[in-house]
């Protein structure tokens, strides 16, 4: 309708300026009169029958990224459809009963449960509940104990060499870096590296649980290989992801968990779930080429690392997933690069063994009144003038507080439809009684 008012108006502007016309043209000034005319007629009648709205802007807490063109819909004849969403409580009873269903005990189903959720509760969809399928089934086929207990291999004042045994990554992490705050309360800071682990979610968990106890948190883990160095068409190092947090004044804070991939091979699983197309510069096809196809993106696994191409200084990336690597992988005895095994949503037939570390800092030891100068640090940030006055700069950790508010105000997550399809399914497969609704 929109353009055929442009239409409409154009013929029109086009009648009015043409004054010295042949008498070849008068004929077709009156049809094109004629035609303004119908125009007037359709519009006034559509204005009559019909009242037009814009579809809403999708939430902040829905699991979906990609950017929304308004659809038209009559609100006459057409219902408003409201979202299904999940409460945070029933979606990690959900998570806690399909570990218990698969022997892991009632701790660590509830680590593992707390750490899926609260990805999905900061926005990270990719490393919640959708990654709760990959594993159950290493829990399944035994590639993954879920009853094991880290254990201290080496130890210093100040270090720690830690053996996950092949448990639950939330488990490894949690105890890991229990251990490196205890030993950063002791002696101003902690390290700890873990072998023997699996997949441990968001690095950002960890890192909280120092910034808790009013501490600087690091925390870094390889991956299963995903990221083509610069210049090749094949994986040789996962997404190596990091995080550092550092508490501020009142609350506030900076926490920064980065792949150092362009993306985490979990929003490419989310583009395949949408049936949405891959932004330029995420991932490559068996030629080494960018690829824009989602399903082609995650069958390739072969991401592009942070930066892109070697134009886009792609190389960086690179590096900083090799010093990731080095530091989790070969430091700690665990496999790295490209021996560390394939993982699928089928689960594998080997153990991962991750690396991981973990890193507290008692800023204490240091200048004085450290949360004050971060919180001024935060505003300056936040402060310089924005390129839209209506959306303000962000630093690392706005937008997952953001999303958290969102959720809060909505009461549950909304998970994609598939992605509820697959819990329905696990639900069958497992005998526990499936998610409701609120």
């Amino acid at each position: 309708m929109a353009s055929l008012t442009l239409r409409c108006s154009r013929r029109a502007i086009a009648t009015n300026t043409h004054t010295s016309i042949s008498w070849r043209l008068i004929h077709t000034l009156q049809r094109r009169q004629q035609l303004q005319q119908a125009c007037g007629r359709v519009l006034a009648a559509a204005a009559a029958a019909h009242t037009t709205t814009f579809a809403a802007e999708p939430k902040a807490n829905a699991n979906n990224s990609a950017l929304v063109v308004p659809k038209r819909s009559k609100s006459s004849c057409s219902k408003k459809k409201h979202p299904k969403l999940v409460t945070i409580k029933e979606s990690r009873r959900f998570m806690i009963d399909c570990f218990k269903a698969v022997k892991v005990p009632e701790e660590h189903a509830v680590a593992q449960a707390d750490l899926l959720v609260g990805a999905d509760y900061r926005g990270h969809f990719s490393h919640g509940m959708n990654r709760l399928e990959m594993y159950i089934n290493d829990l399944a086929i035994n590639s993954t104990d879920g009853a094991a207990e880290p254990k201290i291999l080496k130890e210093t004042p100040s270090t720690a060499w830690v053996d996950g045994l092949n448990g639950l990554g939330a488990v490894v992490g949690n105890f890991c870096m229990d251990l490196a705050i205890k030993k950063a309360k002791n002696v101003g800071v902690g390290w700890v590296c873990a072998k023997g682990s699996n997949h441990y979610g968001i690095a950002c968990w960890y890192v909280l649980r120092a910034m808790e106890q009013g501490l600087v948190g690091m925390s870094m883990t390889n991956t299963s290989p995903l990221m083509a160095p610069t210049g090749a068409k094949e994986a040789a190092l996962g997404t190596n992801p990091l995080s550092l947090g550092a508490p501020a004044a009142n609350g506030d804070k900076f926490l920064l968990d980065m792949a150092t991939t362009a993306v985490a091979v979990g929003k490419i699983e989310i583009q395949r779930r949408k049936g949405a197309p891959l932004p330029d510069g995420w991932a490559q096809d068996p030629e080494g080429n960018v690829t824009n196809d989602a399903e082609l993106g995650f069958n390739t696994a072969c991401l592009m690392p942070l930066g892109g191409s070697e134009l886009t200084s792609g190389y960086k990336g690179f590096g900083l997933g090799a010093m990731v690597d080095i530091l989790s992988g070969v430091m700690s005895g665990a496999k790295y690069s490209t021996q560390v095994r394939k993982w699928t949503h089928t689960g594998a037939d080997i153990k991962a063994d991750l690396g991981h570390v973990f890193i507290a800092v008692d800023p204490a030891c240091f200048a004085p009144d450290f949360e004050g100068r971060m919180s001024d640090f935060n505003c300056r940030l936040r402060g310089v003038k924005p390129t839209d006055p209506k959306r303000p700069v962000m630093i690392a950790g706005d937008m997952e507080a953001k999303n958290m508010k969102n959720v809060d105000k909505s009461g549950g997550l909304e998970y994609l439809e598939n992605q509820l399809k697959t819990c329905e399914e696990l639900a069958k497969r497992l005998k526990i009684r499936p998610m409701t609704f609120i």
